[in-house]
């Protein structure tokens, strides 16, 4: 009677994850990490962008239903267009996608169309919200 257990006589291959041979048993132990590795940088990633966007654009200065409503106005050069914030009846739940049937964007379009919008530097819609706000204020203290 042999007291060998049953794991000595198993093949190497038993060993190994299911689909995997012995020669590529390396090769996917290494691309199992990688792809660990890169899963983990995308949502780190993921997780920064918002928060590094809001303070380039310029939160806190400006809330972010304030920096969306700046984005919407010089997107689509139009200075009475503001965020709609909770609507339950937008995409994709339903109803018309945002600034449908907008007509005011200066954008030159084509196969391939060519905003006609500034680049938005660091912070400079705080810049552009706060002319905005002097020009209303301006036309509200001439007209009276």
């Amino acid at each position: 009677m042999s007291t060998e257990s049953p794991k000595a006589e198993a093949s190497p291959e038993q060993d190994l994850p299911l689909g995997t041979t012995a020669p590529f048993a390396r090769m996917h132990k290494w691309l199992k990490r990688g792809i660990l590795v890169c899963l983990v940088v995308l949502v780190v990633e993921g997780s920064m962008t918002v928060p590094a966007l809001a303070i380039w654009y310029g939160w806190p200065t400006l809330s972010l239903t304030e920096i969306c409503d700046e984005m919407m106005k010089v997107r689509y050069s139009d200075e009475t267009l503001e965020c709609k914030q909770g609507a339950v009846d937008a995409p994709p739940l339903g109803g018309k996608p945002e600034a449908a049937g907008q007509t005011t964007a200066q954008d030159q379009w084509g196969v391939q169309p060519k905003p006609e919008w500034k680049h938005i530097g660091y912070r400079e819609l705080v810049r552009i919200h706060d002319e905005r706000i002097a020009r209303e204020r301006a036309q509200q203290t001439g007209h009276r």
